[in-house]
């Protein structure tokens, strides 16, 4: 499973632009902010991301690939909380979903992610789709 985009890309990312898009990411359609505790650290993060609703929960693009480390904090955790215009959702019950056949990402965002060689996905449960079932 190759990484869509290089590290180098996503430390950049960290650094400079993360910063500057967290402030609107929470906000602006397909986007959002998720909100996830580091494994070690025990430090809150906030990742800005490309997220989409879909039934029951969220679905993010992972276009850094699946070991990205907010992923894997996320995963550790067993859920995460996402900031998706201007509401924060918890989500629980992370899943990786490699090229899946019912995504809920637009056509032309699923024309880039494809270009872009993302193919992974992390499937999310809104803890208040799953309560009220």
């Amino acid at each position: 499973m190759a990484m869509p985009l290089p590290k180098a890309l996503a430390r950049f990312n960290r650094v400079v632009t993360n910063r500057i898009s967290r402030p609107v990411a929470g906000r602006v359609p397909g986007f959002g902010v998720v909100i996830h505790k580091g494994r070690r650290s025990g430090r809150e993060y906030r990742t800005p991301v490309n997220v989409f609703r879909r039934d029951g929960g969220f679905e993010i693009a992972l276009t850094y690939g699946p070991d990205a480390d907010w992923v894997k904090n996320v995963m550790a955790a067993g859920g995460a909380r996402v900031l998706h215009r201007g509401r924060v959702h918890s989500l629980t019950e992370p899943r990786k979903v490699q090229k899946p056949r019912d995504t809920a990402v637009p056509l032309p965002v699923r024309l880039i992610l494809f270009l872009l060689r993302v193919d992974t996905f992390l499937f999310l449960d809104d803890t208040r789709q799953v309560d009220q079932r």
